[in-house]
């Protein structure tokens, strides 16, 4: 069965990415830590399906107040597939250098910010304006995303750099650069994408990291609770205090 063929492959990314990538996991975390640490943000972004991991995130039940997404609508809603907001139009302006560069005018940052970036490909022209921008900020730059053999790809971007080479730190994701992986009977085109189980498997491995961190450092967290289990009269209560506690951060950003 191609079912079986399919969850193989997802097994065999997440047991790489447990076998190859927790010291720079690590490492990735502790910039997180070190940022909410001071009541700043780890700002999230990603462009199509690399928007998914953004949300997983926060909010989100078992997530906690430090990590800001950054949802460009146009960039992620193409669920219409043709028509308005479409697919070309979505694959135009994820290449459209200087998209980027107007997205961080929007907001307020700060060199104690940490910028986490998804990126499959690493060659596309928005999320490497982002990256760049925040690097000129004073921002780390965290990239997850299929950086195995990315110094052959060739990037969109004038800089001449795909964002595996702007970031300071890269959790591989451990996927295919074309990402679906069963082959078809009499078809050119393979299905079975890993790419967001990759994501998404890397994202929970960082923040109960970087949880850990700072647990050990004494951080109160504000964990956004599961309010849908019966008999726990406080959780409405301690989800209120996180949203409070974000609405307080999240001034002036």
């Amino acid at each position: 069965m191609l079912a079986k063929e399919w969850i193989k492959n997802a097994r065999a990314v997440m047991d790489k990415i447990e076998r190859t990538q927790m010291e720079n996991i690590r490492k990735a975390a502790e910039v997180m830590a070190d940022t909410i640490e001071v009541g700043r943000w780890v700002h999230t972004f990603g462009c199509g399906h690399a928007t998914l991991p953004v949300e997983e995130m926060y909010p989100r039940i078992g997530g906690f107040v430090g990590f800001h997404p950054m949802i460009e609508v146009p960039l992620t809603f193409f669920t219409n597939i043709v028509g308005g907001m479409g697919i070309h139009q979505f694959l135009f302006l994820e290449r459209a250098e200087g998209y980027g560069v107007e997205i961080m005018k929007s907001y307020n940052f700060d060199k104690r910010d940490t910028m986490w970036i998804f990126s499959h490909s690493g060659i596309n022209n928005v999320n490497i304006d982002v990256a760049l921008e925040a690097k000129k900020i004073g921002m780390k730059v965290i990239v997850f995303g299929s950086a195995n053999g990315a110094e052959k790809r060739t990037t969109r971007h004038s800089s001449g750099k795909n964002i595996f080479e702007i970031a300071d730190i890269v959790v591989d994701t451990c996927t295919p650069l074309e990402d679906a992986s069963v082959p078809l009977k009499n078809h050119i085109d393979k299905i079975g994408p890993v790419s967001t189980v990759a994501f998404i498997t890397a994202v929970w491995m960082t923040i109960t990291t970087v949880a850990e961190i700072l647990v050990e450092r004494g951080v109160k967290l504000f964990i956004h609770p599961s309010h849908n289990v019966p008999g726990d009269p406080t959780a409405r209560e301690r989800l209120t205090n996180a949203l409070n506690e974000y609405k307080r951060r999240i001034a002036g950003v």
